[in-house]
């Protein structure tokens, strides 16, 4: 990128550090955009939906105790390129499967990779936060969400022009790894930690626990509605144009993370965690209680506004342990969100198997109430632990 070498050297970390944030988010909305596709060509039920889509969470969950390796022994930079290449590599999988056996590994090695790019990216994220005066962690995953608006937006194109799932998820890796390639070299150096490294086995810490439950419902309502928005819009709405669900939420929430920062220092991030709960809670029981265009538009956005602070608060919070590194906390919390997705996307496969798939988005309702009492209680340890 020659456009960065006369800038300061930390705008031009943000800058490359964004471009990854942002081709993730692209790589991983080209994905869930075609899980409509994908059910169709494979001729599966929801609950054969339900049950491919377990390899996801399963694969991340085996890259536990590796990510938190990983980011224990070298700067995060080494791992996050490695893993965005097998990233971009899982996806041309996908795309090329012509059997079962094929989409499940190319889904494994997408799902394997993410877990350490992820963890790699938000590790980079903190250790730059510290050289900024005002919060920048909620425009990294604004730049996330709006890499999955922008996929979502390219791949709602492709599909109306009837370009194959393979050739699409070509053109999009290729991309990602150009990308990657010419970013790589301006990325943070030397953020490894020196302590806080190693995983502690015994009685859960009451810090790392309860910002792991916020992240399993973040990752249960997230996740849910990135795999099934496409399928309940075609199969609840009777929309045609299906990525139309998908498209709204990737929207809103990629707008309100751009905003998340400025509100997160007006309401602090107790009230943030109310307010993010009602909205979720108000858009699902929008779209469940009147599954017509209009309503449901307007609560898949609610839902995306809702989402949209609740993850890069709790990545912040994590950065603060006072018992793990910032990388560490980040891998062991993020494994509660890897639990939420093993359990949401399918948990609502099978309940819409055996009511329908209306019922079956009630999970989010549930999930989003919860934000309240447990964010509740993670605020009172922290000013418990002042005190002290």
């Amino acid at each position: 990128m020659p456009f960065l070498r006369g800038m300061e050297s930390r705008k031009k970390q943000r800058i490359a550090l964004s471009t990854f944030f942002f081709m993730s988010g692209f790589a991983f909305s080209t994905w869930a955009s075609r899980i409509p596709t994908i059910k169709t060509h494979f001729d599966l039920n929801e609950a054969q939906l339900g049950n491919l889509l377990l390899a996801m969470p399963v694969s991340s969950l085996i890259g536990l105790p590796i990510s938190g390796w990983l980011v224990s022994k070298f700067d995060s930079r080494n791992p996050l390129i490695a893993a965005y290449f097998f990233f971009a590599v899982g996806l041309v999988l996908i795309g090329s499967a012509s059997n079962m056996v094929f989409l499940v590994a190319g889904i494994s090695v997408f799902a394997f990779s993410m877990r350490i790019l992820n963890i790699s990216m938000n590790t980079q994220s903190l250790t730059l936060q510290k050289l900024f005066p005002r919060k920048i962690l909620g425009s990294f995953h604004g730049l996330w969400s709006t890499g999955g608006l922008v996929g979502v937006l390219f791949s709602t194109l492709l599909i109306k022009l009837n370009v194959s799932m393979q050739i699409h998820f070509w053109m999009v890796a290729s991309l990602g790894i150009l990308l990657g390639l010419c970013s790589y070299s301006f990325l943070l150096r030397k953020d490894r930690a020196t302590g806080g490294n190693k995983l502690r086995l015994g009685k859960p810490d009451k810090f790392i626990l309860y910002l792991g439950l916020l992240i399993f419902f973040a990752s249960l309502c997230e996740g849910g509605m990135f795999d099934w928005s496409g399928v309940y819009f075609r199969e609840v709405v009777k929309e045609e144009v299906f990525t139309l669900g998908y498209l709204i939420f990737m929207t809103f929430m990629a707008l309100s993370r751009f905003f998340s920062d400025r509100l997160i220092e007006k309401l602090g991030m107790a009230r943030m965690f109310v307010v993010s709960s009602s909205l979720i809670s108000s858009g699902v029981l929008l779209m469940v209680l009147w599954p017509s265009f209009w309503p449901a538009l307007v609560g898949f956005s609610l839902v995306g506004i809702g989402v949209a602070a609740i993850i890069p608060m709790i990545f912040s919070l994590a950065g603060t342990s006072k018992k793990y590194s910032a990388g560490m906390a980040i891998s062991i919390i993020t494994t509660y969100g890897i639990v939420g997705m093993l359990l949401g996307p399918p948990l609502v496969g099978y309940i819409a198997h055996l009511f329908n798939l209306k019922i079956s988005f009630l999970l989010f309702l549930f999930a989003g109430l919860l934000f309240i009492p447990v964010s509740q209680l993670f605020f009172r340890l922290k000013q418990e632990e002042q005190v002290i």
